[in-house]
């Protein structure tokens, strides 16, 4: 199947098209990403460390506003996007680094 960029397309059903196709990307690339938070609470169990990390939040969050800004995506979106992404996978984090340390002092 063939990209149609957003210029070339002269109709709703086409824009939606891509639109399906960029989501389902999306959600290729957002299953990969869990599958490396799922391995970092992990690590962290082992090391003892907590899921949530305020510098490293933050240096995703750079990250993301300087690349939106350079593919002129609104930095604001992008941010706001990440936040709750990150803020979700802190919390799935933590419920797992829990659950497995009380699972260890039974």
């Amino acid at each position: 199947m063939s990209i149609r960029p957003p210029k070339e397309c002269i109709d709703l059903s086409q824009v939606r098209v891509e639109i399906d196709r960029v989501d389902n990307a999306l959600i290729d690339l957002i299953a990969e990403r869990f599958g490396y938070v799922e391995r970092a609470w992990q690590i962290k169990l082992g090391l003892g460390q907590e899921a949530n990390v305020p510098w490293r939040n933050q240096q995703v969050i750079d990250k993301v506003r300087a690349r939106a800004e350079a593919k002129g995506l609104p930095p604001d979106l992008a941010e706001a996007l990440w936040r709750q992404m990150i803020g979700w996978f802190i919390q799935y984090e933590e419920e797992k680094l829990n659950n497995e340390i009380d699972a260890k002092k039974k």
